[in-house]
């Protein structure tokens, strides 16, 4: 553990997730690459290590109650510190949806992964940064969950990322004082799996917010919304 600190990043095998990761990893922390598919996460914690990197995959499902629960014990075990939680994991499931004519079971689904499952990870993380005094937790966000600009479509994807940005700020408000920082990153149209080879911003760019809010000095900011490292509007 090079600088001492130690990250879990979720949804970790692939895109901003794990070129999140790569960088945090780069800058010596020692990094948790959880990931639905374990064989995912090893694979890609492989990749990583090849570069020098110290990177421990493991199985993280975040919509599994049981799955966070075993990740944090194996975290407290094996390392006895949790420092920088980086909630990455996500889903976009409801294009060509409407607001009035969505499909609920896919609202229950995304909010399940978007919403409930860094809000799981929140719950174990925190009492573990709370023992040294530091922590960063992360919530990638997105600008469609900003109410000032929100209008139509992917409902259930917007529903859900503006919930996360309330949860930022409950989080944010409830530890202000205790060290741990919390903001929401929007990490812009990102060339992944979800944004698609059209997207303008390289996965480097997309990462780029999310590392330097999980990399805050202790006077940093706690509460806020932000994307190229700049405040944005809820």
């Amino acid at each position: 553990m090079e600088n001492g600190r130690l990250a879990v990043v979720s949804g970790a095998n692939r895109g901003i997730g794990l070129e999140i990761v790569r960088r945090l990893a780069g800058e010596g922390l020692t990094v948790v690459l959880g990931a639905r598919s374990e064989e995912k996460a090893q694979e890609a914690a492989d990749g990583l290590a090849a570069d020098g990197l110290e990177v421990h995959a493991r199985r993280l499902e975040v919509t599994d109650a049981a799955s966070v629960e075993e990740l944090a014990g194996s975290v407290e075990s094996e390392f006895g510190r949790l420092d920088v939680l980086v909630n990455n994991a996500g889903v976009s499931i409801d294009g060509g949806q409407s607001g009035v004519e969505a499909d609920l079971d896919l609202v229950r689904e995304t909010l399940e992964t978007n919403l409930l499952g860094a809000w799981r990870l929140a719950e174990v993380a925190v009492p573990l940064m709370k023992r040294n005094g530091y922590g960063r937790v992360v919530n990638v966000s997105s600008g469609l969950g900003a109410l000032e600009e929100m209008g139509g479509g992917v409902p259930a994807y917007r529903v859900s990322k503006t919930g996360l940005n309330a949860l930022t700020r409950i989080l944010a408000a409830e530890l202000r004082g205790t060290g741990i920082l919390v903001n929401s990153v929007c990490p812009g149209w990102v060339q992944t799996g979800m944004g698609g080879s059209s997207a303008p911003r390289p996965v480097e760019e997309g990462a780029d917010t999310p590392v330097w809010a999980a990399t805050l000095p202790n006077n940093g900011p706690t509460g806020g919304f932000f994307r190229d490292r700049r405040q944005i509007s809820w």
